[in-house]
């Protein structure tokens, strides 16, 4: 109820909503990095936050490095609790006349985000490179999936309908509307630093809601890119807001977030672990939340399988982004009579193919770690499986291209017992499990607490329908291992999460319905 009473109070200064043109602010200037570092746009490369459609600076900064290289590429707005209470303000304030805009309007101005994506998508994609370590070719794959969700809520923004239901009271009519929710707090990740933040906003700001974003410390810049395109587009001062900040201060604004009450909706990916301590302050003022978490997806091979094509998924849904995806296959069941056999073609696919290098070459194709936290992580699942009894059949250590660097990695002879059956690796691990029967193969995928995505391979049609309507996942690929599309939902069951991304159900995530009961017909 109080938010009703928030919006009621903020809608009253706004009778009849102006023209959008004449509601827009003069914006401030905004300012470049001087001296950017090369082949990126100085356009686009920004080191303030963004709020109220302004370019601000913040008491303190942060480095931003490039986990190839190791080298600066920037000292960026290192945003605090006052910084993200004044942006929520400014969403919030923003919210009171966005929500007011056309459906039509909204579609448009989404439509026009979406076209300086895509003019500016070379430089959006070095600078995820840069940021991320991601290689340029996946990079500019991302920037593509990154636009086709705002092309795609855009077009979503313009099917929002309610519903009017005949009571068994003649006189009476019940309606269904729906409305947008309020100002959305997105708190985002590095490995998908731009598609991670439209596949939220785009839903947000088709359904009539204001965001404020708060990106991953590593990869800022992508976000606040975003914004200087944003503005381009028309989207009114305070509708996006960008709110970067250090490690040592994630923690607090991140509750600060959680805890406003002129916040209604928190949407989160990242680890199950931080979900969790989201949750519990979201849990407080109950706000609605959505929660993309972590995964540990099996990938099942079934003796009917095409071993070939297994093979395939088997490189495409594991070494994408070096293994840094939350879908990433991250356990190989393989069934005994195609065991040998895929073992040896998959390590032979990983020899031919993969290529480990500086995203920015053009013969890259597996990328550093995004540091070297997550490289220790790598090191420590093979050095426990290798003790437990596992066979390293390529890859194993190191790369000597860099710190950051890991040797795409192939297991055998691996079991439950072992760190990488049991955690998600988030690296370029593969560790394959050989198992007898269907009835095993499941049991062992189902046997963890979170469920995001699965794949199995199998040509055998009974079985097919039976494995995927028993894995305990919120996504499965059937003889396919790249899944991800803007038309279809993401997300995950068990402890991977709350609700849809993406599809046409993932702005159902940022509207409420309201029932209106119309008597004296």
């Amino acid at each position: 109820m109080a938010t009703c009473f928030r919006l009621r109070s903020c809608l009253a200064a706004h009778l009849p909503p102006a023209p959008l043109s004449r509601r827009l602010r003069r914006r401030a200037p905004i300012r470049g990095y001087a001296g950017g570092p090369a082949g990126l746009s100085s356009a686009l490369l920004r080191t303030d936050s963004f709020v109220g459609g302004r370019w601000l600076s913040a008491p303190a900064t942060f480095p931003v490095h490039d986990p190839a290289s190791g080298a600066e590429l920037g000292l960026v707005a290192d945003c605090g609790v006052a910084e993200a209470r004044a942006a929520v303000r400014a969403a919030y304030e923003a919210f009171c006349s966005w929500r007011g805009v056309s459906a039509k309007e909204r579609s448009s101005l989404l439509r026009k985000w979406y076209d300086l994506m895509i003019q500016n998508k070379d430089d959006l994609a070095k600078i995820i490179t840069a940021e991320s370590g991601k290689p340029l070719k996946e990079a500019q794959g991302e920037i593509l999936y990154s636009a086709n969700f705002l092309e795609w809520f855009s077009e979503e923004a313009r099917r929002i309908y309610g519903d009017i239901i005949y009571t068994p009271a003649k006189d009476r009519r019940a309606l269904v509307l729906k409305q947008p929710l309020g100002v959305a707090a997105v708190i985002t990740p590095w490995n998908f630093p731009s598609a991670m933040i439209t596949r939220k906003v785009g839903a947000a700001l088709a359904a009539g809601c204001s965001v404020v974003v708060k990106p991953a410390e590593d990869t800022p810049f992508s976000a606040l890119a975003l914004a200087v395109l944003a503005d381009q587009a028309g989207i009114p001062p305070g509708v996006y807001n960008v709110i970067p900040c250090s490690r040592k201060k994630a923690k607090e604004v991140g509750e600060a977030l959680c805890t406003d009450p002129l916040v209604s909706k928190i949407s989160f990916t990242g680890s199950t672990a931080t979900g969790k301590v989201l949750l519990h302050h979201a849990a407080n003022s109950v706000k609605r939340v959505s929660m993309e978490l972590g995964g540990h997806a099996p990938f099942i091979v079934f003796d009917s399988a095409n071993v070939d094509q297994a093979v395939a998924g088997a490189m495409a849904s594991k070494f994408r982004n070096s293994g840094q995806t939350c879908v990433c296959s991250n356990r190989f069941l393989v069934q005994r009579g195609i065991h040998d056999s895929f073992v040896k073609k998959f390590a032979e696919a990983i020899k031919t193919n993969l290529r480990v290098g500086n995203g920015f070459e053009e013969r890259t194709t597996q990328g550093p770690l995004i540091n070297e936290k997550a490289v220790e992580k790598v090191e420590k699942h093979v050095s426990d499986a290798v003790s437990k009894g596992a066979t390293v059949v390529t890859g194993g250590k190191r790369h000597q291209v860099g710190k950051n660097f890991f040797e795409p990695t192939l297991l055998s002879n691996v079991t439950q017992n072992m760190l990488c059956s049991q955690e998600e690796t988030f690296g370029p691990l593969a560790p394959v499990i050989k198992f007898d029967t269907e009835e095993e193969a499941v049991a062992i995928a189902n046997a963890t607490d979170v469920g995001l995505a699965g794949y199995f391979y199998s040509q055998d049609p009974a079985q097919i329908w039976r494995v995927a309507e028993r894995l305990e996942v919120g996504m499965v690929g059937v003889n396919e291992g790249l899944i991800s599309s803007v038309e279809c939902p993401f997300g995950g069951v068990k402890q991977s999460g709350l609700g849809r991304e993406g599809s046409k159900y993932g702005i159902d995530e940022y509207l409420e319905l309201k029932y209106v009961c119309f008597g004296g017909l």
